[in-house]
């Protein structure tokens, strides 16, 4: 198999495997509905199919980059599919809620070791001045999978049965894992390292737990004393991790990769973005269908234009970083996403559709790039034999990112809608507006974070220039 069939079809096999995976990801929440009347149980009861997913993330995510340097990465992605595929069969033939939250931390499992993997391949296949490029691609089916989704779920509850949500993937899978045995490259840690099982203890359970503790935040009334108690153990064993790691030589996180400035700043400030814009999500199906009256399926249909202009960015991302670097686009982005989020505190019953359809746009078109950045920014400085540490690394963080960007929102929410009755949809609409100032002050504050770059910072991704370690 040449390089250059390399090169055209593997992301075409990652690509496919994240489409599985994203839309999974949006298509459960449709459902769960019927899921739960099919199994004898309350809708606010199945909350753990999604927090068993979450949490097998968490846990799986750390282990991946090993799993891909010890036995290869053609043979951890295919069984990623395989065990993902098949623990979709499992779902769609669970008999109770029980079989159902197994079969999705199993399925959890499976989409832990795909990103990270399918990452890793793709950052030492593609030369950095086409790494961009590259993941651009692979990045498009998780933004259509979050667009299909609802619709699809919908459409399937509707007509047939909840069952065949997770039947869908069987096709999507087996494709998948067609192209993987026929064009995915088998890379491998020229150096073997060993398993670091107490560090894959401490962080894997401190993350979890978090993630959990996230996951339920503002949706359930916890004691002070218990959350405390909660967070604290989590931030505990994540702070026993850091100092375990020092001594370690093979550890489970490589944490010296942080002295790396574009790595830091990029993972770092990535996370302080995700925390104003994770709240997006939240605040937006309030706005349009409390907030303003609108049904469901125009809620929906309002999501759309952000995705849409989030596929043409990618287009363009690429001369846009050539021509201002990462620095200027990431400082100025990050204050136009920032301003976006704004504009939505001024959404009101009288304002035209048209208008709330170009802010959609908008936001679409600067979160992608803002995406595209600080994504592949995280390798610009990166030796080769780092890049599954990073992969690894970088993709905890942004599970974690998730997590805090949801808390964020919930925390946004239930803070300024409080007591207020949904019928008073002026209160609401009220209440929702200082919601999306907040957001926007958090988002414009991260972009300090950014001017911490150089001006010719990731010049080996965004103008193909020569690799300077920055240490």
């Amino acid at each position: 198999m040449s390089q250059a069939s390399v090169k055209t079809y593997l992301p075409w096999v990652v690509a496919a495997a994240l489409f599985m995976e994203q839309l999974d990801a949006t298509i459960v929440n449709t459902a769960v509905p019927s899921i739960a009347a099919s199994l004898g149980v309350s809708p606010l009861s199945l909350k753990s199919i999604v927090s068993s997913y979450i949490l097998s993330l968490a846990v799986g995510i750390p282990v991946s980059g090993w799993m891909a340097d010890r036995f290869g990465t053609r043979r951890v992605f295919a069984v990623a599919i395989v065990v993902f595929t098949l623990a979709s069969v499992l779902c769609g033939m669970a008999v109770n809620a029980p079989m159902m939250i197994a079969a999705r931390l199993l399925q959890g499992l499976g989409g832990a070791m795909m990103m990270p993997v399918g990452r890793l391949a793709i950052i030492r296949t593609f030369p950095k001045s086409e790494l961009l490029g590259a993941m651009n691609f692979v990045i498009i089916p998780a933004l259509i999978g979050p667009l299909l989704g609802p619709t699809v779920g919908g459409l399937v509850v509707h007509w047939v049965s909840w069952r065949y949500i997770f039947f869908i993937n069987v096709p999507v899978g087996l494709v998948a894992l067609f192209l993987v045995f026929r064009y995915m490259p088998d890379y491998r840690a020229a150096q073997r390292r060993p398993l670091d099982v107490v560090g894959l203890i401490l962080f894997s359970s401190g993350t979890a737990l978090l993630s959990w503790f996230l996951e339920i935040f503002g949706e359930h009334t916890l004691a002070p004393l218990t959350a405390a108690a909660i967070l604290a153990s989590s931030l505990g064993l994540l702070g026993a991790y850091a100092l375990y790691a020092r001594g370690r030589k093979f550890p489970l996180l490589r944490l010296s990769l942080f002295h790396i400035r574009t790595f830091r700043i990029a993972v770092v400030g990535g996370f302080l973005t995700r925390l104003g814009l994770g709240g997006m999500p939240f605040l937006l199906p309030l706005l349009y269908q409390v907030g303003l009256g609108f049904p469901a399926w125009k809620s929906g249909l309002l999501m759309m234009p952000a995705a849409i202009a989030a596929m043409a960015m990618k287009l363009v991302s690429q001369r846009l970083l050539h021509r201002f670097g990462y620095r200027q686009i990431l400082v100025v982005n990050t204050v136009c996403i920032g301003l976006t989020i704004g504009l939505f505190a001024f959404v009101g019953a009288d304002t035209p559709l048209v208008l709330i359809v170009m802010l959609g746009l908008t936001q679409g078109f600067f979160n992608s790039l803002q995406f595209s950045c600080m994504n592949s920014l995280a390798y610009a400085d990166v030796d080769d034999q780092d890049s599954s540490m990073a992969s690894t690394i970088s993709s905890s963080f942004q599970q974690l990112s998730m997590s805090f960007g949801l808390a964020a929102g919930s925390l946004v929410t239930a803070w300024f809608l409080g007591d207020v009755p949904q019928t008073d949809r002026t209160m609401v609409i009220s209440a929702l507006h200082h919601g999306f100032a907040t957001l926007s002050i958090i988002t414009v504050i991260s972009s300090l974070t950014f001017w911490r770059l150089h001006q010719d910072d990731g010049e080996s991704i965004s103008r193909g220039t020569a690799l300077r370690l920055q240490r």
